[in-house]
């Protein structure tokens, strides 16, 4: 039995704090997990510039409501889900990620969540769990499901690499070429294609 484990930013979605930089003009929030490893320090330096400009929730949540998912991601989930059974395993936080669900039809997700002060800052965050992505697939396995698991960045190798399959999308050349044993794709029918015949073993 498999279940498949996709990353949501970068592979269905757009990158939200991108996405975010660009509307809120400020450029040092385009920084994400495809260029800072450590995912708790790149989120604390994120809430420290938000609070330094005075935004919050609401802003961000704005933002959010006009990403649409990448071109063929809802088709790709909706044929993939026909065959397998689909987790996203993202390290974004519910609060975000509820109007991109509902674009790709509510596949389940698994995420973090965000402290927020009733006046929309947000002061925190809280983990699910520590490493995320690799623990969901090991958990996965423990109960006898086979994973094959598919990101972008750098918080994605660990669940990429233990599982049955795994493979790269749409990720940095720089990441490609820190991992050359792990096959990388652009297009959702290559990666199709490759989740298809990793099943077949």
């Amino acid at each position: 039995m498999y279940i498949t484990c996709l990353d949501m930013e970068g592979v269905l979605v757009p990158e939200i704090w991108i996405a975010f930089a660009e509307a809120s003009g400020i450029p040092e929030l385009k920084k994400t997990t495809r260029d800072e490893p450590d995912y708790d320090k790149l989120m604390r330096w994120r809430l420290g510039i938000l609070k330094e400009h005075g935004l919050g929730l609401r802003e961000i949540q704005e933002v959010i409501a006009k990403i649409d998912p990448l071109p063929g991601a809802k088709e790709f989930l909706d044929e993939l889900r026909s065959f397998s059974q689909v987790i996203i395993i993202s390290d974004t936080f519910t609060q975000f990620a509820q109007p991109l669900m509902k674009k790709l039809g509510w596949p389940t997700l698994f995420c973090n969540t965000l402290e927020v002060a009733p006046d929309g800052e947000i002061t925190g965050f809280k983990m699910r769990i520590e490493q995320s992505k690799l623990s969901t697939v090991k958990a996965l396995q423990s109960i006898g499901f086979e994973t094959i698991a598919s990101g972008d960045s750098y918080n994605d190798l660990g669940m990429i690499r233990a599982s049955k399959a795994g493979f790269l999308f749409k990720s940095t050349d720089k990441i490609k070429a820190d991992n050359p044993d792990l096959p990388a794709y652009e297009t959702f029918d290559e990666l199709m294609a490759a989740i298809r015949e990793a099943m077949k073993d």
